[in-house]
């Protein structure tokens, strides 16, 4: 029996009166006795046949007590990989499940021999309706291996996997059907039938192992041990079976003869195996860039929908069986292609909705790219133009604010003509008019953090509405306000907040005049555990370019009216409380502005007042 790899670094400091053979020994018990004890036991459990086997005669005590103690092993098996089910998730959980089902299956083979050699005590019948369990319980063991228990696959590429080897085992079940149930049921020829069933069981016990051992050449460590020993004991297995069968044929077999020693030995062997599999540590690794174990699924599975044909026109053409045994042939092949059918519809399906889901996530990684991209581009280009305006600001304000003083003292002069007095009356309103623009665009370059507290949105919201009311009396406007009630608290500045809401209303309103009337609808809301999103929805005519509205000095008002810079503030503050705002176009007509700002956790909001004070 194979047992687990010693490691050194674990090993004991050797005591100084113990000697260096002595501790050899000591280290080599503690680890026979402690992670290779169930390969021990099973050694020792096979050991214990082979004596018994060669020594106790022929008789019906020995076949009682082989057949019993076949069927205890198996259903062992089943209970411990059962077990590691049990404690298992995902992948691997469904990994054991179908191991497991597959030693049941085993099992009930096994139940039958004890039925009939140990309680009947007669021959076990050739053929037997119990073969089919024997001849099945291998195929959810393959599809055990399919699901790749070893690789962290993602959910889709798991189902269509899946779907690849079920394509398999139902690909299994017809051959058996198609190549044994005519001699078994439909004419009976016993000859026949043990010449079709051996070697076919042979084939697919090899492709177990086979699978096995492609398996363990990507898996972990871990994983790599769990698929050895199963892929030795089921070679093990595949091989006594096979000695069995030609000992049959000889006439030299019984129940209870050294034959059977080699087969309880791979029982055993695999009892072990699922036994110290929990102390092998077989975690799943990342899906690695070899796509020739999902090929390889794929292209037996193509295989196995081409060959029903092929065995159609065998068994038409060809096959010199008895009539009843033609027709069931064609029969079967004609039932196996409707649910291989089935199974390819239902893959393609899978990989249609796999293929839409993939372009959906694209789709929206490219508008989550270029919306990124543009509020990047706004935010650099307002620290840029608020560096410019700041100094060109400064250096307008002082010849300005000269003209506006020699004006006034023109102004004041009571022999100007009256010609005059007009044009130094335009004087000074021009430079008043440049006053407030110079003030705008220093108060727009000046934006800094003020101080912040937890913000109350709901009042903030409600009092930007009613100034904007008791400002305006035109009756065809209405606004609406829908607030989420114990609105939860954000972390900013109020009044910048606040000055930001009043901007947006005062252009919604604006929007509304122009159209001749309409409704503003102003709401908030939480959205899940992290934003508050505050929505402002006109029913204006919209807004003509909304990617260029927070553009500084952008603005479809009259000449004199606005500055284009409002809504650029407005940019400025939601981003420097770490928030978000949108602006777009309503299908049935108008604008709308989204804000996304963050809640205030009490621990952030306790942090940062610490930091602040």
């Amino acid at each position: 029996m194979p047992a687990g790899q010693y490691d050194e670094s674990n090993l004991p400091e050797p005591e100084s009166d113990l000697g260096i053979i002595g501790f050899f020994l000591k280290w080599r018990r503690m680890s026979l006795s402690g992670r290779n004890r169930w390969f021990v036991l099973a050694g020792g459990v096979t050991l214990a046949f082979a004596v018994v086997s060669l020594t106790a005669p022929r008789g019906p005590v020995l076949t009682a007590f082989v057949d019993v103690a076949y069927l205890v092993l198996t259903l062992g098996v089943g209970g411990a990989m059962l077990a590691n089910a049990w404690s298992a998730q995902g992948a691997n959980r469904r990994f054991w499940v179908l191991m497991g089902s597959g030693c049941i299956l085993w099992a009930c083979n096994e139940a039958a021999w004890v039925y009939f050699e140990a309680l009947r005590r007669t021959v076990f019948p050739d053929p037997s309706f119990m073969d089919m369990f024997l001849f099945l319980h291998p195929v959810p063991m393959i599809a055990a291996v399919g699901l790749r228990p070893h690789r962290s696959e993602g959910e889709q590429k798991l189902r269509v996997g899946t779907l690849d080897f079920l394509m398999l085992v139902v690909w299994w079940v017809f051959l058996y059907a198609f190549v044994v149930f005519p001699s078994q049921y439909v004419s009976l020829n016993v000859a026949e039938y043990d010449r079709n069933f051996s070697p076919l069981y042979l084939v697919e016990s090899g492709v177990l192992v086979l699978v096995l051992g492609i398996a363990a050449r990507k898996a972990s460590a871990g994983w790599k041990m769990v698929y050895l020993n199963l892929m030795a004991a089921s070679a093990l297995y595949a091989l006594a079976s096979q000695a069995v069968n030609l000992a049959l044929v000889r006439g030299k077999y019984y129940t209870g003869s050294l034959y059977d020693v080699s087969l309880l030995g791979a029982v055993c062997w695999m009892a072990a195996t699922a036994l110290t599999a929990r102390e092998w540590q077989a975690e799943a690794a990342a899906p690695g860039a070899d796509h020739r174990w999902s090929a390889m699924a794929l292209r037996l599975a193509m295989l196995a929908i081409l060959s029903l044909p092929v065995m159609g026109l065998w068994a038409y053409q060809w096959d010199n069986s008895l009539a009843p045994a033609r027709t069931f042939r064609l029969f079967t092949v004609l039932a196996a292609m409707l649910v291989l059918g089935a199974f390819v519809f239902a893959r393609q399906y899978i990989q249609d909705r796999a293929l839409i889901l993939v372009l959906e996530d694209s789709r929206r990684s490219f508008e989550n790219e270029q919306r990124l991209q543009t509020h990047l581009v706004q935010r650099e280009k307002l620290a840029s133009l608020g560096q410019m305006v700041a100094g060109a600001a400064h250096e307008i304000d002082h010849p300005l604010t000269a003209i506006m003083g020699y004006s006034e003292k023109l102004w004041s002069n009571q022999r100007l003509t009256s010609e005059q007095d007009t044009l130094v009356r335009k004087i000074v309103y021009q430079s008043q008019r440049t006053r407030e623009l110079i003030s705008s665009l220093l108060s727009f370059a000046q934006q800094s953090s003020g101080e912040k507290a937890m913000v109350d949105l709901c009042m903030l919201l409600q009092r930007s509405v009613q100034m904007r009311e008791l400002q305006r009396h035109d009756q065809k406007i209405r606004i609406e306000t829908v607030i989420e009630p114990n609105l939860p608290r954000v972390w900013g500045d109020g009044h910048q907040l606040f000055q930001a809401f009043v901007q947006i209303v005062e252009n919604a309103l604006d929007a509304l005049e122009e159209a001749g009337g309409g409704l503003l609808r102003v709401s908030a809301d939480r959205q899940g555990e992290q934003v508050v999103v505050v929505q402002f929805s006109d029913s204006g005519s919209g807004v003509k370019e909304p990617a260029r509205v927070f553009d500084p000095f952008y603005t479809t008002k009259p000449i004199g009216k606005g500055t284009g810079l409002g809504l650029s503030a407005v940019y400025g503050v939601v981003q420097d409380h770490k928030g978000l705002i949108t602006c777009q176009n309503k299908a049935e007509g108008g604008a709308l502005f989204v804000l996304v700002l963050p809640i205030a956790s009490e621990n952030a909001s306790r942090a940062l007042a610490a930091a602040q004070s």
